[in-house]
This record gives C-alpha cells, sequence and structure tokens, in this order.
C-alpha cells in the first residue's frame, strides 16, 4: 500500500511541476533595441527549452508576443530555458531587424532582457 501511495506521490509531482511554457508566476520582460533605439511593433518568438538560437523559422517557435509603442515586451512562464527572437522594423533606418538571445527562469522570478537587434 505505501508503494503505490508513494508512486502516486511522485507521478502526481512529476506531472505537476510546469516547465518551458507561458502563464506561471515568473516574468520575462525588457525592450527590442535597435542602436539605443526602441523597435515599436516587434515580435519576439519564445521557444520553450532552449539555449541556443533555433534559427529564423519563427513557425518553430512555440509562442510570440508584441512589443509595444515604446518596444517593451513581457510575459508570463514557468521556470525553464528559453530562446527569444525578435523581429522587428527600424523605421528611421527603413530596414527589417532581428536578434535573439537565451534566458534561463526561476519559479517565481522577474527576468529583464533587452533585446538588441541588427540589421
Amino acid at each position: 500500500m505505501k508503494k503505490i501511495f508513494l508512486l502516486a506521490f511522485l507521478l502526481s509531482t512529476l506531472i505537476s511541476c510546469k516547465k518551458n511554457q507561458l502563464g506561471g508566476k515568473s516574468t520575462v520582460n525588457g525592450t527590442v533595441l535597435h542602436h539605443s533605439r526602441f523597435i515599436a511593433g516587434a515580435r519576439v518568438f519564445i521557444k520553450f527549452n532552449a539555449n541556443e538560437f533555433p534559427g529564423n523559422d519563427t513557425t518553430k517557435y512555440d509562442a510570440k508576443v508584441v512589443a509595444d509603442l515604446s518596444g517593451n515586451y513581457n510575459f508570463k512562464c514557468y521556470q525553464g530555458n528559453y530562446f527569444l527572437y525578435a523581429y522587428g522594423y527600424d523605421d528611421q533606418l527603413r530596414l527589417p531587424v532581428f536578434g535573439g538571445t537565451s534566458v534561463k527562469v526561476r519559479t517565481n522570478e522577474i527576468v529583464s532582457t533587452d533585446l538588441a537587434v541588427f540589421e
């Protein structure tokens, strides 16, 4: 009986431990910047469980958020590793800009990461 209880407890713990997805109690936020200028409306694509650049094919990312008019983005997530890839348009230079970085998030943590983008 004890073995069944222990097995059920371990299984429920593994199932309830969420990682690498949106909607948790941790927050990732920052600003999308190109040469110190914010990029309004940039799209920030999020790849779960990734430390390295998964490529610029945005269909391979798991979620996305859109930066506001001041280039600020934020999202709620669970603990885990995420790769952020930003894509936007520098209206002063009239060029598309893009770039990314990886972030590691712990439970109930706020991670501030500005995303530098380049032509």
